[in-house]
């Protein structure tokens, strides 16, 4: 098989976004959080399970001082997700008054990104903002203004650096797609 491709269940993907490019990538969004917000220190709140690959290498690079914690998101079920966020769990700090920056690995339809930017406003934070690893500004269904992206894709399905196909796939240094 070809080095670039893998295969994971029952698909078979290629290299789309390399390390190098990854991190490139990272260290341009955290060198503008650090101008950005320069003495607010700020909470980081990394969304798991997709953004711990993400939020590790940020926040390595960021150097302002920062707090960081880590949230996952429970969403109403059918058959599958809808995408309606019920609660956020684990986020223990108060946010009142704080500036946030929640941390995605990936903003495709925005209904997650949506609901939990409605429960941490309920909150009284100063600010709330969004970093994502990846967007897919074609697949928006909200009207979201997300101020940190590292980079926009078209909508393909990928996986690695923190992304997974049915559960696989999130160790990968690489970003691959989805060959047709």
């Amino acid at each position: 098989m070809d080095p670039r491709k893998i295969k994971i269940h029952d698909c078979e993907f290629s290299t789309y976004i390399c390390e190098e490019e990854i991190i490139a990538r990272i260290t341009m969004l955290a060198e503008q959080l650090d101008k950005d917000y320069d003495g607010k220190q700020p909470l980081f709140l990394a969304v798991l399970n997709g953004s711990f690959m993400f939020a590790s290498d940020l926040l390595k690079r960021v150097s302002i001082p920062c707090e960081v914690a880590f949230i996952r998101l429970a969403s109403y079920q059918d058959m599958q997700s809808t995408g309606k966020v019920k609660e956020v769990l684990g986020l223990t700090e108060d946010v009142q008054h704080r500036h946030v920056v929640v941390l995605e690995d990936i903003v495709d339809t925005g209904h997650t990104v949506h609901g939990l930017l409605q429960q941490l406003r309920e909150r009284g934070p100063a600010s709330v903002e969004v970093a994502t690893l990846l967007m897919k500004p074609d697949c928006l269904q909200h009207p979201l203004d997300v101020k940190y992206v590292a980079r926009s894709i078209p909508n393909d399905f990928v996986v690695g650096y923190g992304l997974d196909y049915n559960g696989l796939g999130r160790n990968l240094r690489d970003i691959y797609k989805i060959v047709s």
